[in-house]
């Protein structure tokens, strides 16, 4: 069994998994926009589709809070040809589970991250991680995705019971 602690959600911590999307970035410079009434900073995630054929998806979930603790992990999935983005819309926190690997999640680099209201995050490509997890209310998230329809929209991996939980943040 491996237990996961949440950590701050940094860019430099978060950075092997994917990008966190912010305008409270302080490592990418702002510059005016909107005579002077805006604060734009660009290119805060890289973002992909690795499928000639596939949409962008502009999606939106709803997501209720997690009330039992600790978390068991009962799954992890990956979209392996597509970044996955999601901007939380009215969150105060909510939890992001990601780990690395190919063939099945390698448990061994699975991170619990704790995100507040401000920060959105982008899963790279073939990013194993865990559905969007709120934390105190229901949360409401636009995400961006590139889809056709197939199978290689969505992989998921079923994990072994206990061999990954997550403590209450």
């Amino acid at each position: 069994m491996r237990a996961l602690i949440a950590e701050a959600l940094t860019s430099e911590a978060y950075a092997p998994f994917g990008d966190v999307v912010s305008a409270e970035r302080s490592d990418i410079p702002a510059k005016p926009a909107n005579q002077g009434t805006a604060a734009r900073r660009d290119f805060l995630a890289a973002v992909a589709s690795l499928r000639p054929g596939a949409a962008l998806n502009v999606c939106s979930f709803r997501c209720s809070p997690k009330t039992a603790w600790p978390l068991p992990v009962a799954l992890l999935e990956k979209h392996p040809l597509s970044t996955q983005v999601f901007i939380p819309m009215n969150a105060r926190r909510y939890l992001v589970l990601v780990a690395l690997g190919d063939e099945a999640p390698d448990l061994a680099t699975a991170r619990a991250f704790l995100a507040s209201a401000v920060q959105g995050v982008s899963y790279r490509p073939g990013v194993w991680h865990h559905p969007m997890i709120a934390l105190d209310d229901t949360i409401d998230f636009t995400c961006l995705v590139w889809e056709d329809g197939t199978a290689g929209d969505c992989v998921v991996a079923s994990l072994t019971e206990g061999a990954l939980i997550v403590g209450r943040p």
